[in-house]
């Protein structure tokens, strides 16, 4: 059994300016996004130009920004947002729904690419494999922040968290009484989607588009591996204490909305091998 370290979730601190590690998170997402398109850019048939990268990568940010916010307020926090609709704007309290942020970056797409004159897949197939480098930094900062933890295990690496730190999963995700010091050992799932999404889902893409695969199977297979993945995952994490299981008593909302992109992804790579 691991003992949580307990990150301070400030990384830097100049007076009143505050640098979150979740938010270095997000800039390593970006930033490397950046220079792997920059990279995928200078092969041949690329529908993307290096020097397109800067007006690319800031619809991608915008899309996850607005759309991760607003898909984790109303697919997980919906009667917050009725009670206090100003709560959407406060980012800096924290919430992003990684499906919000994807269909945020899809509608981005669809802007980009008429403005652009390109093909709507040409441009998902191009981005698909810059995306797991932010979903594997995100996950990361999700582990800093102790959020999103897994249910109680028994594997070697699970680990225990003080409650004096986090008092909201000690009482209302694990029903534990205001005395006890710690939790059990708990999975930590932060770090195994963190793997899965980030260096596996990467080499997976990365894989498939050096193989000069016909449109609309990189996009595929990112909506196949990542619904995967994450359905696999939400076995062993923990509902949010607000959501809590939707049926039998193991659905959670993160395998309902990935479902879906399973089903979409098996579609579009059935097209894509079709022609």
């Amino acid at each position: 059994m691991l003992t949580y370290p307990g990150f301070d979730p400030i990384a830097v601190e100049i007076g009143p300016l505050a640098v979150r590690w979740y938010g270095l998170m997000y800039a390593v997402g970006f930033l490397g996004g950046w220079w792997l398109g920059r990279v995928r850019a200078r092969r041949p048939g690329s529908p993307i130009a290096p020097r397109d990268m800067d007006d690319l990568l800031f619809h991608i940010a915008l899309g996850v920004i607005l759309g991760g916010r607003i898909g984790y307020m109303l697919f997980y926090d919906t009667a917050a947002l009725i009670e206090d609709p100003l709560r959407i704007l406060r980012i800096w309290h924290g919430g992003m729904s990684f499906h919000g942020g994807l269909i945020g970056v899809l509608v981005a797409m669809t802007l980009y690419g008429r403005s652009r004159g390109k093909g709507f897949f040409q441009l998902t197939d191009f981005i698909a494999p810059l995306i797991a480098i932010g979903l594997g930094a995100g996950r990361i900062g999700n582990f800093i922040n102790g959020e999103l933890w897994g249910a109680p295990g028994s594997v070697p690496w699970a680990m225990r968290v003080s409650c004096q730190d986090f008092t909201q999963l000690c009482t209302q995700k694990l029903g534990l009484s205001t005395d006890v010091a710690w939790t059990p050992p708990l999975h930590p799932t932060q770090l195994y989607e963190a793997v899965l999404e980030g260096p596996v889902l990467l080499a997976l893409l990365w894989w498939l588009a050096n193989r000069n695969p016909p449109t609309r199977a990189v996009s595929g297979l990112f909506l196949l591996a990542y619904g995967t993945f994450r359905f696999a995952v939400e076995f062993v994490r923990m509902p949010d204490a607000h959501i809590g299981y939707l049926a039998f008593g193991w659905v959670t909302m993160g395998q309902v909305l990935s479902l879906p992109m399973i089903l979409i992804g098996l579609l579009l790579m059935g097209l894509a091998y079709r022609r």
